[in-house]
């Protein structure tokens, strides 16, 4: 897509679905201490529907008086099948390194929680790039709130018309708007791209080479 003289001094990304290929392993995590603690199997689009609040936030609701005990399960499972079940999208690690190369700011705006987050960017060796990490264990109030946004605008005094929102899903493109960033939708494993296309992002990505171009000409 063409840039059209968008200059850019920070860029924000999203995690699930923008840098890394976790669906699967979110799924089978979820599975397996559901089946373990309640003796449930729960299909992809029920997880799909949970997605927004944390991990925590879930378990709790699920697994009442069980949750420490699940909670344990959850990310022992979650870390020791990452190599496995999950991997970073190729070229996108090398990606936010270019990014970070010219002297740009990075931040990452995940509706995960902060363990998952930071096993995961460790896992992909993407962690020491990042300026900020905003989970949704960091804000009162998880995306589509524009919150993880702004503080990262307020902590590095950044205009908002030099900041992107790279993300996959509906709820990328509502932070963003609400913050007034413009908005970068990836359309190489959305979840949701069918919801993210009729909202009318400011560009579309179909592959990380095409995104990786656009980036370029913002330097």
């Amino acid at each position: 897509m063409q840039n059209n003289g968008n200059k850019f001094d920070g860029f924000i990304f999203d995690i699930d679905g923008t840098i890394t290929a976790t669906n699967e392993l979110i799924f089978e995590t979820f599975r397996h201490v559901s089946k373990k603690y309640l003796n449930k199997h729960v299909s992809d689009e029920e997880i799909i529907s949970l997605f927004g609040p944390t991990e925590d936030y879930i378990l709790q609701n699920w697994m009442k008086e069980k949750y420490h005990e699940a909670r344990v399960d959850y990310f022992d499972f979650y870390k020791s099948n990452h190599a496995e079940m999950a991997a970073a999208y190729e070229g996108i690690v090398d990606l936010i390194k270019e990014i970070k190369s010219n002297d740009k700011l990075l931040s990452i705006y995940t509706g995960k929680g902060r363990d998952s987050s930071l096993i995961t960017l460790e896992e992909v060796d993407a962690l020491k790039y990042f300026d900020m990490i905003v989970t949704g264990d960091d804000v009162e109030n998880h995306k589509p709130s524009p919150e993880g946004i702004l503080v990262f605008l307020e902590k590095y005094n950044l205009s908002k018309d030099k900041v992107l929102m790279i993300g996959d899903a509906p709820a990328d493109i509502k932070a963003a708007r609400d913050a007034g960033v413009k908005v970068a939708s990836v359309l190489w494993d959305s979840y949701a791209k069918d919801q993210v296309l009729q909202m009318k992002s400011d560009f579309y990505f179909e592959t990380v080479d095409e995104l990786r171009e656009f980036v370029r000409s913002s330097f």
